[in-house]
């Protein structure tokens, strides 16, 4: 069986958990600073928004076989979101139920051969059209916890760290990294499970997957880190649209078996 019913389940979730949060929030609430430098959290919730019908587009793309840009120029995805930054709590609210279930309800109608279609995002490199469901729940959960309500990285849920965890390190190029290695600690006992090796010039870094996650994505500092040297800058996350080669069936399983 395919993973796509699971990646639809968990996107499910993911936007309603966020949903109740944005509910939550009042006018003044959406004019207070995020965790993004120089964004509000109204610039976030816009983002979302805008970026929900931007994966549509890719949906589209994939339906109808006729390429449709994930935007159509970078400075029109920036205008977007400084044109619905500044509205009422109750507009924002309703432009992000409205824009995710427009993106839910064109998911329900894509066939399986839909989901092989190769599309291209904003960044390279292309990929299947069933990844649009992890990029998508990629944006609810970091931004969730950048809205700085009380959601963060450790609220992240375990299958969601795994799988992106896995397709954060798939996205480096070999050898462009800062860093040498990582190794994953399988729990507080610091046993060392998967190892990641020839990333680049630099330091081992240890840690558990949820602790080198969020430190990856720049959520988190390196506190609970080790390291065999400092822990480097990293470069801005995410690193492109999608690991290289993915397969454009849909998966059984992910991460897939090595």
């Amino acid at each position: 069986m395919s993973m796509l019913p699971l990646f639809q389940t968990r996107l499910a979730e993911s936007t309603d958990r966020l949903l109740t949060t944005v509910a939550a929030l009042t006018d003044d609430d959406l004019r207070a600073p995020s965790r993004l430098p120089g964004w509000t959290r109204g610039h976030v919730v816009s983002h979302l928004a805008r970026n929900a019908d931007s994966l549509v587009n890719l949906l589209n793309w994939a339906r109808t076989g006729i390429p449709t840009p994930q935007y159509a120029s970078p400075e029109d995805r920036v205008a977007g979101i400084e044109a619905g930054a500044p509205r009422p709590a109750k507009e924002q609210l309703l432009d992000l139920e409205d824009s995710a279930a427009r993106f839910a309800a064109l998911a329900a109608e894509l066939t399986e051969s839909d989901w092989t279609v190769r599309v291209s995002g904003a960044n390279p490199p292309d990929h299947p059209a069933w990844y649009v469901l992890r990029r998508r729940q990629r944006e609810v959960e970091i931004h969730h916890g950048d809205l700085g309500c009380g959601y963060d990285w450790p609220d992240w849920p375990e299958d969601f760290v795994l799988w992106d965890f896995y397709d954060t390190m798939r996205s480096w190029r070999p050898g462009s990294a800062v860093l040498g290695e990582i190794v994953v600690h399988t729990g507080e006992d610091r046993i060392a499970g998967e190892t990641w090796s020839g990333l680049g010039e630099g330091p081992t870094v240890e840690g558990t997957r949820r602790d080198l996650f969020a430190w990856l994505t720049g959520r988190a500092g390196g506190d609970r880190l080790s390291a065999d040297g400092p822990l480097p800058t990293l470069p801005p996350w995410p690193y492109g649209s999608a690991p290289a080669g993915l397969p454009s069936r849909i998966p059984e399983e992910w991460p897939p078996a090595i």
